[in-house]
């Protein structure tokens, strides 16, 4: 998702500072005519989730998901503050892509990135992929709601989604552009190498090296208002932050270093000095980010290359 708004930033479509208003006039109701194009990114909008009720058919239908966040009105005030946007960043970030290219994120994505690269990713899979689909199986109980009605509650649970669902043919039809990639590792680190290798990988370019580096741009560095947890972002990148540097050392200190991972432990790390990438993706589900089975990976990649500080 990050990586295809920083190719259309990198080709003049997008401009990264601008009012998402520029692109979809309808967001800026309720007070979100200022919110820019890196707040979404760096999840300072204040747009963490849907005030309205959601169910999970509503968070599948593109369209009507898209309409209600247009006419909501920030949880912050933009820019202000930090806070994870778990399932509507896909939702914002696609619309944004829809209304610039005529295309939603996972057309984008497959006819941009994933093609030209050869990788087996997909945002949203179609039927000749159901027999390939691992199923997630929970290892760890299914967290609910606090019944607090706290900005967490508000992000995650809005509507609930269980590893079950992930099993539906609604889900894997579904551009869930924050939740519902469907790959291997191999084929997430082919796409995120784009970034590692400058903008090249096997004989692609899809980024210039300086539109690699706007990963950099840090948009927040402070405790997360839905993850309690300090951490840094960039442009769609969580870039080096206490929370990493905790996990992998002080190897990973100085260096220009992004990546994120998905509920139930899947991780992407992206070492641009090492050029270097790491996937882990997993089908044992456990609660939350299980940083330590993707992070022993992430280290051992490091120990193979011989940094250890």
């Amino acid at each position: 998702m990050a990586l295809c708004a920083l190719i259309l930033a990198d080709r003049g479509k997008i401009d990264l500072s601008a009012p998402v208003a520029k692109y979809w006039p309808e967001f800026a109701a309720a007070g979100k005519d200022r919110i820019e194009v890196c707040q979404v990114l760096g999840y300072t909008s204040g747009m963490a989730g849907w005030t309205e009720p959601m169910t999970l058919e509503d968070l599948c239908d593109l369209e009507k998901s898209t309409t209600m966040l247009a006419r909501q009105a920030p949880w912050w005030e933009p820019g202000t503050a930090l806070g994870y946007h778990a399932l509507s960043i896909g939702h914002l970030v696609s619309e944004i892509i829809r209304r610039v290219t005529g295309r939603t994120l996972g057309e984008f994505f497959a006819e941009e990135v994933a093609a030209p690269l050869g990788a087996d990713y997909h945002i949203g899979t179609g039927p000749e992929c159901d027999d390939r689909v691992s199923l997630l199986i929970p290892a760890s109980p299914i967290p609910k709601p606090s019944g607090e009605n706290t900005l967490t509650d508000r992000a995650y649970f809005n509507p609930a989604v269980t590893p079950f669902d992930s099993r539906t043919i609604a889900w894997r039809r579904a551009e869930v552009g924050a939740a519902n990639g469907h790959g291997n590792a191999r084929s997430a680190a082919a796409v995120q190498s784009i970034l590692a290798c400058g903008g090249e990988v096997r004989g692609v370019r899809l980024l210039s090296e300086a539109g690699c580096e706007r990963v950099f741009e840090e948009q927040a560095n402070t405790v997360d208002l839905i993850l309690g947890v300090p951490l840094r972002w960039g442009i769609g990148y969580a870039i080096g932050s206490p929370l990493l540097e905790a996990r992998v050392g002080p190897r990973v200190v100085g260096r220009r270093v992004a990546g994120w991972g998905g509920n139930g432990g899947s991780w992407v790390h992206i070492d641009m000095d090492a050029r270097m990438t790491v996937a882990f993706v997993m089908n044992r589900w456990i609660d939350g980010l299980d940083l330590g089975r993707c992070f022993n990976i992430v280290n051992a990649a490091y120990d193979s290359l011989g940094i250890r500080s």
